[in-house]
């Protein structure tokens, strides 16, 4: 089966609407959204709404923390993501915000973990971006292998059975082989907002028959999605993010 990895949409339509093209043009057969439907965006709205149709036909997502912050408030966030969240509140309807509120926390399917931060505590919304941080998620599961995102930078660690650790970063189009030999994070970068220097869209392909997960970069129309959140009075940087990928 071919799975679709994605996080951290982030009301970003356009990427979205890029990715999931992509992905049912390389044969996904299953999607997973990793957390952070919301939040830094201009189309909170039309992102749940899609997010809700395909959780109908059987996909599966999962609760980050700004999907979390639109019931219970931006406290702790940085003003300019407690801006887009005090904004996103009050343009998501009942019925979308009361799916983002039922969204869990994580889920589990064949030895596969799905959680938008560190396993070890989802709900402390831990980023997963050294080896320390690694090791702690991986010791938290028994899965084989964890997805995950919330850094929006892509990164793999793998852990031996002699608790070796190893961590890298992938090349996009090319398969990494997750032996079942070894445990495995895998953080899917972002697809609404990338961090690591490339403004291309970010989300993974897992392949279960051959154990290899493939990070794919998937061009969009960064600039029309920019000028949204700018005619959405949102802070200018959340628009020159997705123009820099950084």
């Amino acid at each position: 089966m071919l799975i679709a990895l994605l996080a951290d949409v982030h009301a970003n339509r356009e990427a979205l609407e890029a990715c999931l093209e992509h992905a049912r043009e390389a044969g996904a057969e299953r999607l997973v959204f990793l957390g952070d439907l919301v939040g830094y965006g201009a189309d909170p709205e039309w992102v749940v709404e899609t997010v809700m149709a395909e959780v109908a036909r059987g996909a599966v997502a999962v609760r980050g923390n700004h999907d979390d912050a639109v019931r219970k408030g931006p406290g702790g966030m940085n003003g300019m993501a407690a801006a887009a969240i005090d904004w996103t509140r009050e343009r998501l309807s009942p019925e979308a915000a009361g799916f983002l509120a039922r969204l869990p926390l994580d889920w589990e399917e064949e030895g596969r973990l799905y959680v938008h931060a560190d396993a070890s505590d989802p709900e402390a919304w831990h980023y997963v971006t050294d080896a320390d941080a690694a090791l702690a998620s991986l010791n938290a599961t028994d899965a084989w292998a964890t997805f995950c995102g919330h850094t929006h930078v892509p990164r793999l660690f793998g852990i031996t059975a002699a608790v070796k650790l190893t961590g890298f970063r992938p090349v996009p189009g090319v398969a990494v082989p997750l032996l079942r030999a070894r445990k495995w994070v895998a953080v899917l970068g972002a697809v609404g907002q990338p961090r690591d220097g490339d403004p291309s869209a970010c989300y993974g392909m897992l392949d279960t028959e051959r154990s290899e997960l493939t990070w794919h970069r998937v061009p969009y129309d960064a600039a029309a999605a920019a000028e949204k959140i700018r005619e959405a009075g949102l802070p200018e940087v959340l628009a020159l993010r997705l123009l820099r990928g950084a």
